[in-house]
């Protein structure tokens, strides 16, 4: 879905919003993508003010502009059986875009997100996905294909990503869960949008990094989506952008949430914590964890980031579901990686393109080894997977020998006496 207008949906566009300027694009560079080598595309950086702007310039030429009737046709008048998902923004619907909904468009499956003009968000945050998502082109970023901004109604339309979120896989209750292999390619793929704009001209931060809003493909490619809340980074000697706090709790850094600056570290901090969910198979919301220690409540980040340095107390805490599937040392090194990815000061966190470097190592080319891992865990206890791996066997304690000889018994007393075996601060044996 690279090209998404037709010559003749696209005159149909320009008669309807007046001829948009063409722009071309700055740079086109290669990328490692999760299929091999891709091509991103950088347009430039100049922002739609506002709606009415949006109408007056339509903007980006690989973007299309639909009206409402064409959005009503691709999802069958809002079909209730079409919701696929929900959310303060508003209601996303599956809808299928083909010659019925606009002459010569080749058939593409959309998902078609409804902005709720009473919801959380409004045409700030609508029009900033159109001018983010306009002008960038990566495989790990959602492709925006059009929109429409048609008297009241704002509506984008995406392409469809057959997987769903991330969200809906990591925390189902029944069913198959993610593999090891499969939540390292997921977390290489978010690594990799995060660190693309975080890279761009100049620098996006995205400021609602998590497991809703990282989307799927059906071959689980992890592409970023929900960009209403992205905002430009520090440019020049700016050393951060200060801004109303915004995003979803437990997913904000903490020093954005002190003081509202906010800097590309603080979508580390948010990469970091979803590492930290897909390692352990917990939300971070999940209910808090009471230390006796300190007499207070903590929060899985405060509770889970020590033990994440602690080889012995990791593998306890690590996701059942995906026992077996990983070597120690593999998980350690990954855990290891969150934790810094936590770290409260920002300047102790990496660097988004140093994340992508470092989860390469952990790509798994052929998904058979996660089967193959399983087979020899099982058979190194003996049971098959449906059963649970029996606990290591304890050496037995002897018991002692009734017939010992009187010279035996001496030799025990002896050994007990002060200065024979004993230490000096133990007390000596009664006679």
């Amino acid at each position: 879905m690279g090209v998404c207008c037709s010559i003749q949906g696209r005159k149909r566009c320009q008669l309807k919003h007046a001829k948009s300027p063409k722009k071309t694009p700055e740079k086109n560079s290669e990328v490692q993508g999760s299929h091999g080598t891709n091509t991103q595309t950088v347009f430039p950086l100049t922002y739609v003010k506002d709606v009415e702007d949006l109408r007056q310039n339509p903007g980006y030429s690989n973007v299309c502009i639909f009206t409402y009737v064409e959005t009503r046709l691709a999802t069958e008048e809002f079909r209730p059986d079409h919701i696929v998902g929900e959310g303060g923004f508003g209601v996303v619907y599956k809808g299928l875009i083909d010659e019925n909904v606009r002459p010569g468009f080749p058939s593409t499956a959309v998902a078609v997100k409804d902005l709720n003009p009473h919801g959380f968000q409004g045409d700030r945050e609508w029009l900033a996905e159109v001018n983010y998502l306009g002008q960038f082109s990566h495989p790990n970023l959602a492709k925006l294909i059009g929109y429409c901004c048609e008297d009241d109604h704002r509506l984008l339309v995406y392409e469809y990503m057959s997987s769903g979120s991330l969200e809906k896989h990591l925390f189902r209750r029944s069913g198959c869960s993610l593999t090891w292999s499969k939540r390292m390619k997921i977390a290489l793929g978010a690594a990799k949008g995060l660190a693309f704009l975080h890279g761009a001209e100049r620098p996006v931060i995205y400021r609602d990094f998590k497991t809703s809003n990282i989307l799927l493909d059906e071959d689980f490619n992890a592409k970023l989506s929900d960009f209403g809340l992205a905002k430009d980074g520090p440019m020049g000697d700016q050393t951060h952008v200060s801004t109303r706090v915004m995003g979803t709790h437990g997913y904000a850094a903490p020093e954005y949430v002190l003081t509202g600056h906010l800097t590309a570290r603080s979508d580390v901090y948010g990469f970091g914590v979803v590492l930290l969910e897909m390692l352990i198979g917990r939300r971070v919301m999940d209910k808090p964890v009471i230390d006796k220690g300190l007499g207070r409540e903590l929060n899985l980040v405060e509770w889970a980031r020590p033990l994440l340095n602690h080889n012995k107390k990791l593998l306890k805490i690590l996701d059942p579901k995906i026992e077996g599937q990983y070597s120690p040392r593999a998980a350690m090194k990954v855990a290891y990686l969150a934790y810094l990815c936590l770290s409260e000061n920002p300047k102790g966190r990496p660097l988004m393109s140093q994340v992508v470097q470092y989860l390469k190592k952990f790509q798994t080319k052929d998904v058979s080894h996660e089967e193959a891992m399983l087979r020899k865990v099982a058979c190194r206890h003996g049971v098959t997977r449906d059963k649970a791996p029996n606990k290591s066997p304890r050496t037995p304690m002897r018991k002692r020998n009734p017939t010992r000889s009187e010279t035996q018994k001496d030799g025990c007393k002896q050994r007990n006496e002060p200065g024979k075996g004993r230490s000096r601060c133990e007390p000596s044996p009664r006679a």
